[in-house]
């Protein structure tokens, strides 16, 4: 499938000429005007370009219709972690996603080629065997990431995890539970995003601006949005999954629920997966096994469920990272590097080949490149959950301490392990609400309880 990034170059150059005649003392500003117009008229043009049809079928965004396209699969799994057990999990996944985000971020953007090369300029173990200690953009030591030093993500540096939109919407998933209770809708996502939230980034940037503007979900994802399909859904899902251990199918609608309000297609299926298997792990503790869970969840026949039986197919056939890593990357070659379907391989197949290794799962989803705080927080926040808060590697957890600064608007400053309890306090009422069938999505479409045991 070609992609259109050889456009960016031909749209800077057309910049570089505008700029440069108007230096010279050209007439450019209705030029400039022209050029507007028409790049208006194209975008319009290629807004209304209708989709393949077979494909918009199988790819729905109605959650009963992407219910009725999910392979057969477990909606409820049985033993559930006890309160105690579940608190030091969820513990676990918050602390896992705060390190893989913090190991990540220097590294924002880099690829597996530059991050090895960053490594090694820098006097730093690849493969990498903790936090960076010196930052790989190094103009960047004094300025500030988010209102705070960017130095502060060196593990010497360190005094509290550093605030990061990775980390911002887990805890408005925990206000929006708090607030709204299990039964949330879209529209109250939307409120909370408007009390909350003071910036954003790619499609939640255009669902905020829609939700300003007075647009309701869905048409917050719809309206000027071309990036509904990117992972931003993704990094949403972690609350979910902790409110519905044991729940994959309720996690999945949850999530569902979320994205609504900014993604579409594969990227609504891309928060119902990794929400899924969240949810699954902290009850099974077995994460290629809650892979599998989690793939019943979405559509069968969607690009994103075939990329990541693609995925497992070549994990099991070559046994290595790199390899599998490499097919991967010509698979999607041009896709960008924030899609949910490049970044939801990558990681899968980190999960799949690393596991159970805490440390094995985040570094190499982080030195694997692409979106690096984002894949390292969501394999953090998976392989936490398997090992909970005590049993985490020290040198991975210690130097984060036990606060975190989060910019929502008017909560700066938040407790990690208080967090872990208001998840556990959220996830025992989904939890009794489900089983007395009061919540929705407790169970399949056809309203057969379907539970598996480990």
């Amino acid at each position: 499938m070609p992609y259109y990034s050889h456009l960016d170059e031909n749209w800077m150059a057309l910049r570089e000429w505008l700029d440069l005649k108007r230096e010279h003392g050209a007439a450019t500003d209705g030029l400039a005007g022209e050029v507007e117009q028409e790049l208006e008229r194209l975008t319009a043009l290629v807004q209304k370009a209708e989709p393949d049809a077979g494909l918009l079928h199988r790819e729905p965004d109605d959650l009963e219709a992407i219910r009725a396209l999910r392979p057969d699969g477990p909606r409820r799994l049985a033993p559930l972690p006890d309160a105690e057990e579940l608190e030091d999990r969820i513990l676990g996944a918050w602390l896992g996603r705060g390190a893989g985000c913090t190991l990540g971020v220097p590294v924002e953007g880099f690829s597996r080629e530059e991050i090895r090369a960053a490594a090694a300029a820098l006097d730093q173990p690849y493969p990498l065997e903790g936090y960076w200690t010196r930052l790989p953009k190094p103009t960047l030591y004094h300025s500030t990431y988010n209102g705070l030093p960017y130095r502060r993500f060196l593990r010497d540096e360190m005094i509290f995890m550093m605030p990061d939109d990775d980390l911002l919407y887990t805890l408005l998933g925990l206000l929006i539970l708090e607030e709204y209770g299990p039964g949330f809708t879209p529209e109250d996502v939307g409120r909370a995003w408007l009390r909350y939230v003071p910036f954003a980034c790619t499609a939640e940037k255009h669902a905020l601006d829609n939700l300003r503007r007075g647009l309701k979900p869905p048409e917050t994802a719809y309206a000027n949005n071309p990036d509904g399909e990117y992972l931003g859904a993704d990094i949403r899902a972690d609350p979910w999954g902790y409110a519905c251990a044991g729940l994959p199918e309720l996690a999945a609608e949850m999530a569902w629920r979320d994205a609504r309000v900014s993604h579409t297609r594969n990227g609504i299926y891309g928060a119902m997966y990794y929400a899924a298997l969240i949810a699954s792990v902290l009850a099974t503790g077995d994460i290629r096994e809650s892979i599998r869970v989690a793939l019943t969840e979405i559509p069968a026949e969607c690009r994103l469920a075939i990329a990541l039986r693609e995925t497992l197919g070549w994990c099991s056939e070559l046994r290595d990272l790199d390899s599998v890593l490499d097919r991967i990357f010509n698979s999607h070659k041009g896709m960008h590097i924030g899609h949910t379907i490049n970044n939801a391989a990558l990681v899968t197949a980190v999960l799949e080949l690393e596991s159970p290794s805490f440390e094995r799962i985040i570094t190499r989803a982080v030195m694997a490149g692409m979106d690096t705080d984002c894949n390292g927080a969501t394999a953090g926040s998976i392989a936490g959950a398997v090992w909970g808060a005590s049993r985490l590697p020290e040198r991975w957890i210690s130097p984060l301490g036990s606060i975190h600064r989060s910019y929502l608007n008017g909560l700066d400053v938040w407790d990690s392990r208080d967090i872990a309890r208001r998840f556990v306090c959220a996830a025992l009422r989904v939890r009794r609400e489900a089983l007395n069938g009061a919540t929705k999505g407790s169970q399949n479409p056809e309203g057969k309880e379907n539970i598996s045991t480990r």
